[in-house]
């Protein structure tokens, strides 16, 4: 597992280094983003407490963030990443520190891949602060858990795509892949897109 997180690691910073350098290659994110945000036609958001290493509670919404997502790779579940700005305390005299981006992966585990609700699912998430080096994981589906999921169709994308919503919590922290520090989720609710099997 500590293997896997730091390669994952060091390929989103890999892509998020070579996607701001002067190559001219654009970040298919904020592509998106510039074009209606998480979802096209909008209803995309988050809501999530951060305590510990970091504090703050995120109201991310639909033109401000990035999604994307889909079937785990062994089928049994989604896997659902969530970016967005990481807001700054005022930095005095009525300046404001600069937002860093932060970026949320869960995997939420279930067998039953057809759409509707589910409840208590098993959810593994990690945490990163891009272009920080900095990656809190669960490391388990045991500390977190989705207790509401409802999956729709979004039929003006062809059915290649669903509509997520999401609420959940965690009850442990999330520890520093490369430190001490933990991070607890304590509540988290989005709406988000994945790609049904037949989309890319």
């Amino acid at each position: 597992m500590h293997k896997f997180l730091c390669l994952l690691l060091a390929g989103i910073t890999t892509a998020c280094a070579s996607d701001s350098g002067e190559s001219g290659h654009k970040d298919p994110g904020a592509a998106t983003a510039s074009h209606g945000g998480c979802i096209a036609d909008g209803g995309g958001a988050l809501q999530a407490q951060l305590r510990g290493a970091l504090t703050a509670d995120l109201n991310w919404s639909n033109d401000h963030m990035q999604c994307e997502g889909g079937a785990r790779p062994d089928g049994k579940g989604l896997r659902v990443t969530l970016a967005g700005p990481l807001p700054e305390a005022a930095a005095g005299a009525g300046e404001k520190k600069p937002a860093r981006q932060l970026r949320f992966i869960f995997g939420i585990d279930f067998h039953d891949q057809a759409v509707g609700r589910a409840q208590a699912l098993p959810t593994n998430v990690t945490v990163i602060l891009e272009g920080e080096g900095r990656m809190f994981a669960t490391r388990g589906s045991d500390r977190c858990a989705v207790e509401s999921l409802e999956r729709r169709p979004l039929e003006a994308e062809g059915g290649q795509y669903e509509r997520v919503h999401v609420r959940g919590y965690c009850t442990e922290p999330a520890a520093e892949l490369a430190g001490d520090a933990r991070l607890l989720v304590p509540t988290f609710e989005f709406t988000g897109r994945v790609a049904t099997g037949d989309a890319p």
